[in-house]
């Protein structure tokens, strides 16, 4: 009622307005007029005050009706939730005693269950990538439901599947000393996927009719984009197409899955990749190494001619002018009367202009040798720092990547060896050939001027 009291006065002074709104929309014409309206408008009031308070005490009853269901509601949960946990007590003490019921009963089965559950999960890991799984997709399945099952504490396998368990034991031992040939589809190169015939060898390849190796991934065997060498590849299609009867045959024995050895092969660079790893240092050094080469093998050519010429030269009476110890001995014969020390001057003028011919490229070819090792070292730290610079922007989180950044690096400097020593070895050569008759026209030049002072003292 103190609500009521203190809202009552607030609908009187709304009574009121109304009243005074409904006074001023109808015009009294005299003050009697006037007085009606107002007597009008106050019953016409006090019957909607009266229905206000009616409806408020029966909103008052209405919510202290909720309000004692609602508390009945929560009495009645909260009895519930008491039940319920004295249940879950009970239910865990039941479970607890099952669990030491069971124990009891399996007794030493329970070793045996555990020899199982290990002997089956290693056999469930080697048949997900054996190769014998491309002819028998469906191997795993049972293994991993065998597994789940007997992770569970509420049940036991049955005798049928133990024996299964050994039976697909002996069934991957017995496959891998078969070669067997089935169809299966086959994923190419490019994607593609058809149904072919295929030859496994044990568990360590697959390999198709048409001699190329497949790899066996995600329960897919696909072809390997880099094949082995040609008399793998033809040993292979030969076995493929074979009836019966004993066959060469490369095996990869390295990796269950195909050969994990075949499998880097799609990794590995040929000799023209790892050539074109050395980039613009390494195209320079190949260019200077391949003139280098044919400078020596030019010179080497050149000089065994005129080693043939001053052989036959030897054996001459008459000096020729076709090489170079005929070109020496034609001074001599030029100036017969010559005194000894005019003729040895001469003759050693004949063997100085004679030299430079026959030493011409040795000096180039020494340069050579001495510069593809300081080209292939600075191409080496050239790309050592191109790798740091990636490792400092990349990180160094893949040693893989950083052993492949250091590799092309390193392949400057192999190519300068390579120009190096072959270099050294044919200027060598070279020099040899040409100190040889360098050797044999001072030889015979002194010859001649000691023969020539002989006869001029007698």
């Amino acid at each position: 009622m103190k609500a009521l009291n203190k809202i009552f006065p607030a609908l009187v002074l709304g009574g009121a307005l109304a009243v005074s709104g409904a006074v001023n929309a109808q015009e009294a014409a005299t003050l009697d007029q006037l007085l009606g309206l107002v007597k009008q408008g106050q019953a016409t009031e006090a019957r909607e005050n009266a229905q206000r308070e009616r409806e408020f005490a029966a909103a008052k009853a209405d919510q202290a009706r909720l309000l004692r269901e609602a508390e009945s509601e929560r009495t009645r949960q909260e009895q519930e939730s008491s039940r319920l946990e004295n249940k879950f007590e009970e239910n865990e003490l039941l479970v607890a005693a099952k669990q030491e019921q069971l124990r009891e009963r399996l007794g030493s089965l329970t070793e045996l269950f555990g020899h199982l559950t290990a002997a089956s999960g290693d056999l469930a890991s080697n048949i997900e990538v054996s190769l014998v799984s491309a002819q028998y997709p469906d191997r795993g399945d049972f293994l991993r439901e065998l597994i789940n099952k007997m992770s569970s504490s509420d049940k036991l396998p049955r005798i049928e599947e133990i024996e299964r368990v050994w039976y697909e034991m002996l069934r991957e031992i017995t496959e891998t000393g078969k070669v067997v040939k089935f169809t299966t589809e086959v994923a190419s190169a490019a994607g593609e996927r058809s149904e072919r015939e295929v030859v496994r060898v044990g568990a360590f390849n697959v390999i198709d009719t048409d001699g190329n190796y497949l790899a066996y991934n995600n329960d897919t065997l696909s072809v390997l984009p880099r094949q082995p060498a040609g008399r793998f590849t033809g040993w292979a299609e030969s076995l493929a197409n074979a009836d019966s009867g004993l066959h060469q045959f490369g095996i990869d024995p390295t990796g269950p899955t195909g050969g994990s050895f075949l499998a880097a092969i799609i990794d590995s660079p040929t000799l023209e990749e790892r050539w074109h790893q050395g980039g613009y240092v390494g195209y320079a050094i190949t260019a200077v190494g391949v003139f280098g080469f044919i400078l020596a093998i030019f010179r080497l050519l050149v000089l065994s001619v005129v080693s043939t010429k001053v052989s036959s030269q030897l054996k001459s009476s008459s000096a020729s002018t076709n090489n170079p110890l005929g070109r020496v001995l034609k001074i001599h014969e030029d100036n017969p009367s010559m005194d000894p020390e005019t003729l040895e001057l001469k003759m050693a003028e004949g063997v100085m202009r004679e030299t430079p011919r026959l030493e011409s490229g040795l000096t180039l070819l020494k340069i050579i040798a001495a510069v593809a090792p300081l080209m292939g070292l600075l191409g080496t730290v050239t790309g050592m720092i191109i790798t740091f610079q990636a490792i400092t922007i990349f990180g160094a989180g893949d040693p893989k990547a950083m052993a492949g950044g250091i590799s092309s690096a390193l392949v400057t400097t192999v190519l300068g060896l390579l120009v190096a020593i072959p270099t050294v070895l044919l200027h060598t050569i070279v020099n040899g050939r040409a100190q040889r008759i360098i050797h044999v026209l001072n030889e015979q030049a002194t010859g001649i001027v000691a023969e020539h002072s002989e006869s001029n003292a007698k």
